[in-house]
């Protein structure tokens, strides 16, 4: 068996692992789509008129629902990090990973079946919190199939980015508790960014550090494809980003994966 088969079929193995490990124990991914959900519904319901009049003159709630559905789906994103940190420093405290090390299978499929399993689950959220956007009125009238296939694509991309980081962040914390508390960032990320108010209402020394953060050109982007508003550079910012973080935690996760156990 050729070494390209050998990791496929052994990836495979680890992916089918981290997705029957996420159903035997669903309460933590559960748990932090309360997180998007919740907040989704607080801003629409109870903030939603007077945030959405802060969009221009005539603007409702029905505008705020457009213009903050797309920030809570890339939210939704970095709240499933943390189980995938959480899980990733379970294994390593466990000693699972250990025994890995010493059965003969390709080394970096442990990694890659964390990463696939960690991104298929966070478009299922997406998905989900999605699902509660069109229940409450959101709306894409103007994408089209391409726009709709960019805008997953984007997600995905999204997804892979984090999900690196968030795996070399499990690696190096030295339990589950750490490991949370270290991945937390990645869901208030957002909060600083456009995904509830525009950069433009936000005070001028703060505005630089909202606009060019990973998350606002990403929903930028999401909300000119289903939406049909401006995209100009983000885009290309967004794509930028995705793959920065992508070759920086697949770097950071191998040389912590690869460095001899104590």
């Amino acid at each position: 068996m050729s070494s390209l088969s050998l990791a496929v079929r052994d990836s495979t193995t680890m992916l089918r692992r981290n997705l029957l490990h996420a159903r035997r124990y669903p309460s933590l991914t559960l748990n932090l789509l309360l997180t998007p959900i919740m907040l989704l519904l607080l801003f629409v319901y109870i903030f939603g008129d007077a945030m959405g009049a802060g969009l221009g003159e005539g603007a409702g709630r029905d505008a705020y629902i457009a213009y903050v559905v797309p920030g809570v789906l890339l939210m939704t994103i970095g709240s499933t990090l943390v189980g995938t940190a959480v899980s990733v420093a379970t294994d390593m405290n466990e000693g699972i990973i250990a025994r890995f090390r010493t059965m003969a299978i390709h080394r970096g499929s442990v990694l890659f079946g964390h990463v696939a399993g960690s991104v298929l689950q966070a478009i299922l959220a997406v998905v989900l919190v999605g699902a509660v956007g069109v229940a409450i009125g959101f709306r894409s009238t103007d994408a089209g199939f391409v726009e709709w296939v960019a805008a997953f694509g984007l997600l995905a991309l999204f997804a892979l980015a984090f999900t690196w980081i968030a795996v070399g962040m499990g690696l190096g914390s030295p339990n589950a508790e750490a490991a949370s508390n270290s991945a937390t960032p990645l869901i208030l990320l957002p909060l600083i960014s456009s995904a509830f108010v525009p950069i433009g209402s936000m005070p001028g020394w703060f505005q630089p550090i909202a606009e060019y953060q990973p998350f606002t050109p990403a929903i930028e982007t999401l909300r000119g494809l289903l939406l049909g508003t401006e995209i100009g550079n983000s885009g290309w910012i967004a794509v930028a980003w995705c793959l920065a973080l992508t070759a920086l935690g697949y770097r950071w996760s191998k040389s912590q994966f690869d460095r001899d156990p104590k």
